[in-house]
């Protein structure tokens, strides 16, 4: 049985967060065993591997009270679709990703962002994306997850070659693809994004409020990494165009892999230039910028 849920909690020594729920795995993702083709498929072939099976970004998931468990096939069960070594366990067995044929597992369109409601699922077998499975999810499934789905969202995105057009194909175990004209190959991108709580003295939090979003919804604040851009560069940015602060003493508490469609989120805290949090008055921002903030 694979682990139980974890949490993240932020340690006081060293001020960094431990695994958040989707930075979790227990496996080895077996990097020297992609380039052997006779060794994948010899684990391809035995039943005792393990397949994930993914539809529109979603799996099938046991709901019980509290906590998840994938629903795992042998290779013999898997559906044909593009298919990705995801790693070995400590007992050498091995887990693939499958991106089946929409529909195949009756999952329908993913829940956007803060549409899911805020109470436990109900027991029961039934496809579930990250946003609604992760957290609960134990080490060994939530790393399965995490990097089938960011797996299978590029190989869906990037199907031709870059340089000349040419459809590309799958190569090393599904985790790059090479294009058979120009011979050219491509690995998965990753997009980081910064995400940063930012405080004052009084121990309150700034939260923004997108205009598109439903009223009562906040949030920190985060932002997408720009090209030619350090992390420190674009949180300073990010903070900026946003509510017009100057933040400084950037302190890095951990990271999150967040595959929808495929960042990375480094996580911060900065504090404002000068310490003028203090001065901070009612539930309103200093001043606005591209979205309503308020403070908390």
């Amino acid at each position: 049985m694979p682990d139980g849920p974890g949490a993240a909690g932020l340690d006081q020594e060293t001020g960094v967060l431990g695994e958040l729920s989707l930075a979790r795995s227990s496996i080895d993702r077996a990097a020297h065993h992609r380039a052997d083709t006779e060794w994948v498929a010899a684990a391809w072939a035995d039943e005792a591997s393990r397949v994930l099976v993914l539809d529109h970004g979603q799996a099938l998931v046991n709901f019980t009270d509290g906590a998840a468990e994938l629903e795992l096939v042998p290779p013999g069960q898997a559906p044909e679709g593009v298919w990705f070594l995801l790693g070995v366990d400590d007992a050498g067995v091995a887990y693939f990703g499958v991106d089946g044929p929409r529909g195949g597992l009756g999952a329908g369109r993913l829940p956007g962002p803060g549409s899911a409601p805020a109470v436990p699922p109900e027991p029961g077998i039934r496809p579930a994306g990250l946003r609604q499975a992760g957290p609960l999810l134990g080490d060994r499934d939530a790393g399965l997850l995490t990097e089938a789905v960011a797996l299978a969202n590029w190989h869906a995105t990037h199907t031709h070659c870059p340089r000349c057009g040419a459809v590309t194909e799958p190569i090393l175990a599904g985790h790059a693809r090479r294009c058979p004209v120009d011979d050219s190959e491509h690995f998965p991108r990753v997009d980081p994004a910064v995400i940063m709580l930012i405080t004052d003295d009084n121990d309150r939090c700034l939260l923004a409020h997108n205009r598109t979003w439903p009223a009562g919804r906040v949030s920190i604040l985060a932002g997408f990494v720009e090209p030619g851009e350090s992390l420190e560069r674009a949180v300073s940015r990010e903070v900026g165009e946003e509510t017009g602060l100057r933040v400084s003493g950037l302190h890095y508490v951990g990271s999150q892999p967040w595959p929808m469609p495929r960042s990375l989120m480094p996580a911060s805290w900065p504090a404002p230039a000068g310490r003028r949090r203090s001065s901070w008055t009612g539930r309103r921002s200093p001043r606005r910028g591209g979205s309503p903030v308020r403070s908390c």
